[in-house]
């Protein structure tokens, strides 16, 4: 081994090479002035892929003027590169993409899928930020080229190749079939609480019509109210030391750390106080099923409802989580934001219709889901970490492979 002089490679082989990135790889940039038709591929977190059209989304007025992408190819991204989820990808289709994007050629036969696997290993860790200097965090095309890389020999670059595409297809497969597998569960929670605050514990409990369109049947010996009519908004104040808290799309309740989103001011007049206790009902995020009850104290956003009611809180959390899975905020809320919902105004909010039994039932029902979701969540908490674990693996393996900690046999 020998010092490579490269900060995240540290030693590599000694019969490898070191040399600027100008010389292993081009930038190649090919316009078509007028759109026929072709695939628009975009690069993702899944590697460079066909855009489904149909799927809706940001969409320009024209594909006029995008660019022409080949196979074997690698597209990078040297824009807000501390932002973007992925900044590489191995071009496997021919197609057009954004001009934005810089598409690479591989010089002198050396392997794309070798320098695919060695930007994803630096994009991993974002190493090249320390390069992005203005507002967009962009690099330009000669400080890429400037920037030292190894260079393996080229049958060694396509062996490492090789190897990684098959372990990282294993990996990719589990991966997949744990990620399935906490898809079952998230639907199979959606459904129980769907069925027990709708139906009750009763399955065969009798059904009637609501009258309401985004509630449809209900069950025949409960009453139909509104969220006004049964929960109030408080307003708290807080100590200035109050712990900032977010009502988060999950429907929980946690501190704001420094890599969470959510309100960062030293406006006071930005939050309220939250007691533990209190029931959450976020104005913008509600239609994600941010709906929570807190278990903390502290102080959050003020386009957060903190409410009290008279009824089981964790009912009603229920229940409107519910109506979240439903997708019917957006069509309840005239909301403007796209795919979002706005329901910042208590008055807005008290209007939303809620069916309840009476106060010993809504405790069972809460006590049953309660417990069979927090069971749910324990497994798929178990099934993530197992994701975490397999693609942290996946990038150890990457790294001592493209850097020659390991070799090949």
């Amino acid at each position: 081994m020998k010092e490579s002089g490269i900060t995240w490679c540290g030693d590599i082989p000694a019969h490898w090479q070191i040399m600027a990135n100008k010389y292993i790889m081009l930038k190649k940039k090919e316009i078509c002035p007028i759109y026929k038709g072709q695939d628009i591929l975009s690069l993702t977190m899944n590697g460079v892929i066909v855009r489904n059209l149909e799927a809706g989304g940001k969409m320009p007025t024209s594909f006029d003027g995008y660019q022409k992408i080949y196979p074997n190819n690698l597209l990078m991204c040297l824009f807000d590169y501390d932002v973007t989820p992925r900044c590489i990808g191995l071009i496997k289709n021919e197609g057009l993409t954004s001009p934005a994007y810089s598409q690479f050629i591989m010089k002198n036969e050396n392997s794309s899928r070798y320098y695919y696997y060695y930007y994803l290993m630096i994009d991993n860790t974002k190493e090249l930020l320390h390069l992005a200097k203005n507002l967009r965090h962009s690099f330009t095309e000669d400080q890429l080229g400037a920037i030292k890389t190894p260079v393996p020999p080229l049958d060694e670059q396509n062996r490492i190749a090789e190897f990684l595409d098959d372990r990282c297809a294993e990996i990719d497969a589990i991966s997949s079939e744990i990620q399935e597998q906490i898809n079952t569960l998230e639907e199979y929670k959606k459904s129980v609480i769907t069925d027990a605050v709708t139906k009750g514990l009763n399955p065969n409990a009798e059904m009637k019509d609501s009258g309401v369109d985004y509630i449809g049947k209900m069950n025949g010996t409960w009453k139909l109210t509104r969220i006004g009519y049964i929960c109030s908004k408080l307003i708290r104040t807080f100590d200035s030391d109050a712990t900032p808290l977010i009502c988060s799309n999950s429907g929980e309740v946690f501190e704001r750390g420094e890599n969470n989103i959510g309100l960062v001011t030293d406006n006071d007049s930005a939050f309220q106080g939250v007691a533990s206790g209190d029931l959450l009902i976020h104005g913008m995020d509600t239609w994600h099923g941010a709906i929570a009850i807190s278990n903390l104290n502290g102080k959050c956003t003020t386009v957060v409802h903190v409410c009290d009611s008279t009824e089981n809180k964790h009912f009603i959390k229920y229940f409107l989580q519910m109506l979240a899975f439903k997708k019917v905020y957006k069509a309840i809320s005239n909301g403007v934001r796209g795919n979002t919902s706005d329901f910042r105004s208590w008055e807005k909010t008290g209007k939303i219709y809620i069916t309840i039994p009476n106060r010993p039932e809504q405790d069972l029902i809460a006590d049953y889901l309660n417990k069979l979701c927090s069971e749910i969540e324990d497994v798929i908490k178990d099934q993530k970490k197992q994701l975490e674990t397999l693609e942290d693996y996946k990038k150890t393996l990457i790294y001592e492979y493209v850097t020659g900690k390991k070799e090949v046999a």
